[in-house]
């Protein structure tokens, strides 16, 4: 196939979503809403009360008024002033896409407030929220912040009472997982949950998440892009059937007769009565500070419950994969990595005629994975960066930022899909020509991070903060390092990113087998070019020496050696990409043919 004739893409658009005409207009509707409502500020989220990474249009709340389409950010406007906090990775994106005369992007650490909320606010003034869109320890955060300056108010949310041709919220079918798929059933997934409540000395648990609730039920849907989440919430008693609250559209005969027996299910508009019921029973209730709506604690609260405010229950057993879910991940990256030789061969035969854009590889990707029937979703939206664009790290292609990619641009692709059978995310950074001694001395010391990450044998108690050093550091002895995590966790089937283990400075949740984690140490060079190489790899029991642990890798997938400065390696590291790259020919090389299975070969020969 050449760039032309691929089909268009199902997964990713290319549309520019943000006009920055719309911001002036959307500013003043808001602020005659917040001069209505008596309040000096009105804060927006990208999140929604499930505080997912994609939201539904209908709660594109931050998009709506901004113009900002990150997964990540929060605005404050003020009367006459405004501002938009971004993390680091988004400080280009923002700027470009909303009007900054009205509103002002304040670089900020993970997208919270920062000190300059302050000069947005006079003196005394209220700034509202909307307590289901916000967390309880955002709202003590925040508080803190402007103490003495301003306070917080709850309120109904300002901007859905000015947005007129909001969406309606999402409905999609709701499928569940076979046992082959889930590995354990329903209500033994519940049981665990419940023990962990006895333990605890807690009469429910109040579920929020959608991964936590899709993850218990062994159920899917598609409310959201990338993501196979149904939307809704839940609470699990100690004892007895947990209750599924959802839009009264998505109870079906079908729903109801599949959760037989499992759990009960109510109309989401219900949720509020039963917050007060167990409040009102004075129970103990489980909450999770960094993900519960505030609405959840304080609808308990002062109904009479007692808080216990911890981790989401579901998370860490979710985390843990057990074998079917393992077994449903290699087969994920086996049929990926079969696309991804595809690809690469196809992307290495046509880089060199200079007539690619980023979309066209955007394009080819997808169509190369949906060659595959159980490929029914990207896990993300591509990330397709060539040259400068590259150094952008959360780049997405629009019609308007499409570059065309010329010889000696480093070519940097970040793409995942979303199998029947698990979740996939990947990274390769690509040569198109000649490369400079700096860019490949880049290069290789991104790849002995990666490497040293996937080599490294651990003990049991070990975190992702411990071991993020051992990918920066040879970064670090040239003086430079890169501002993102070096991995998340990755759901079976679910979320692309999922907590609570990583590998990053903020994650302090032990390994454990079973946990699937990206390994993705980068370099950016603004304005130039931009380096990442990531392979997912999962916890497994260590080989050597008992008591410890190691990874096993699940990408299997080129690296391409032409940017390496082999001098640079040594003999382990080499040995290592060695046996990686054969693992990857005697994995995918016999489900490939013609001149595929011929570049292949060459790819994956030895340094």
């Amino acid at each position: 196939m050449t760039a032309q004739n691929f089909p268009a893409t199902v997964f990713q658009s290319f549309e520019d979503k943000a006009d920055k005409k719309n911001v002036a207009p959307r500013l003043a509707a808001l602020r005659g809403a917040m001069a209505k409502a008596g309040v000096d500020g009105f804060l927006i989220p990208r999140a929604d009360a499930h505080r997912g990474e994609s939201v539904p249009e209908s709660e594109a709340r931050l998009a709506y008024v901004t113009g900002f389409t990150g997964s990540a950010g929060l605005a404050l406007i003020g009367t006459d002033k405004a501002g938009l906090f971004v993390d680091s990775r988004y400080t280009l994106q923002a700027p470009a896409q909303t009007d900054t005369n009205l509103i002002t992007v304040i670089e900020t650490d993970r997208g919270g407030l920062n000190a300059e909320s302050k000069s947005l606010i006079r003196e005394g003034g209220t700034v509202a929220y909307d307590p289901w869109l916000h967390t309880p320890g955002e709202i003590r955060d925040t508080a803190k912040l402007l103490d003495g300056h301003a306070s917080l108010v709850a309120s109904p949310n300002l901007v859905d009472s000015v947005w007129a041709d909001r969406p309606g919220a999402p409905v999609s079918t709701i499928e569940f997982l076979g046992h082959n798929r889930a590995g354990r059933t329903a209500n033994e997934k519940i049981a665990e949950i419940q023990a962990a409540l006895i333990a605890d000395h807690a009469d429910a648990t109040v579920l929020t998440l959608p991964e936590s609730i899709c993850w218990l039920l062994n159920m899917r849907g598609r409310d959201v892009p990338n993501t196979p989440f149904v939307l809704g919430f839940a609470i699990v008693p100690a004892t007895g059937a947990p209750t599924l609250y959802l839009e009264p559209a998505k109870i079906t005969e079908e729903l109801t007769k599949a959760l037989d027996g499992v759990a009960r299910i109510d109309a989401s508009i219900n949720l509020a009565d039963a917050l007060v019921a167990l409040g009102k029973a004075a129970k103990v209730v489980w909450i999770d500070p960094a993900t519960a709506p505030e609405a959840v604690a304080v609808s308990l609260k002062d109904a009479g419950a007692t808080l216990i405010e911890k981790r989401d229950p579901v998370l860490l057993p979710k985390s843990r994969k057990n074998a079917a879910e393992l077994a449903g991940m290699r087969e994920a990256h086996h049929l990926d990595g079969v696309a991804l030789a595809k690809f690469l061969a196809w992307f290495d035969a046509e880089a060199p005629k200079g007539e690619l854009t980023e979309i066209a590889i955007v394009t080819a990707l997808e169509a190369f994975r949906r060659e595959e029937e159980t490929c029914v979703d990207a896990s993300f939206d591509t990330i397709s960066g060539a040259g400068a664009n590259g150094a952008i790290v959360h780049y997405r292609v629009t019609e308007k930022t499409d570059r065309t990619l010329h010889s000696g641009d480093i070519m940097l692709v970040d793409s995942g899909a979303q199998y029947l059978s698990g979740t996939t995310d990947i990274t390769r950074t690509i040569s198109t020509g000649s490369s400079t001694p700096e860019q490949r001395d880049r290069y290789t010391r991104v790849l002995k991070g990666m490497i040293a990450i996937s080599t490294a044998i651990f003990p049991k108690g070990t975190t992702g903060g411990q071991i993020d050093i051992l990918a920066r550091q040879f970064l670090w002895q040239d003086g430079v390092t890169y501002n993102h995590g070096t991995g998340h966790g990755v759901g079976a089937y679910l979320g692309v990113h999922e907590g609570p283990v990583g590998i990053a400075s903020r994650y302090t949740a032990p390994f454990e087998v079973g946990n699937v984690i990206s390994n993705e140490p980068g370099y950016y060079k603004a304005g130039e070019y931009g380096i990442r190489i990531e392979n997912l790899i999962t916890v497994v029991e260590s080989a050597k020496f008992p008591g410890y642990l190691q990874f096993e890798t699940l990408t299997l997938a080129p690296i391409d050696k032409r940017l390496i400065d082999t001098a640079l390696l040594t003999v382990s590291e080499k040995a290592w990409l060695d046996a990686y790259h054969q693992s990857v020919w005697d994995e995918i090389g016999p489900k490939v043919a013609g001149s595929v299975k011929d570049w292949l070969k060459g790819a994956t020969s030895a340094v």
